[in-house]
């Protein structure tokens, strides 16, 4: 499951906590990402996913965020990722909690 690999290497890699889902008492630092579709094609696999980036500040979210995108291209060291693309980043803060949050998609190709 591409999942469990992205988790346990961004774990590795980043010292705030890296989360499949929103934990239930959300410390001030954390990630979350989940994935938002995919696709295959003779044993090579293409799944988007989200990296959502949260902190105290949006100075802090944003950070967070370039931090991220840098473990995240790191993938490309792990020998069951193809390729890494940026699809998208942005200031993706949660008006319904006010939590300061940015979101990096990524097209990851994996086997």
């Amino acid at each position: 499951m591409i999942e469990k690999t992205i988790l346990d290497f961004l774990k590795t890699q980043l010292t705030e906590p890296v989360h499949l889902e929103k934990p239930g008492t959300a410390p001030a630092r954390y990630v979350v990402f989940e994935k938002t579709g995919g696709r295959g094609s003779n044993g090579l696999l293409s799944s988007t996913f989200a990296f959502q980036s949260y902190a105290e500040s949006l100075y802090e979210a944003a950070a967070l965020n370039e931090r991220v995108k840098t473990a995240v291209h790191d993938l490309i060291t792990l020998d069951v990722i193809g390729s890494v693309r940026l699809n998208n980043d942005y200031n993706f803060t949660d008006t319904i909690t006010k939590k300061y949050r940015y979101q990096a998609v990524y097209d990851i190709t994996h086997y």
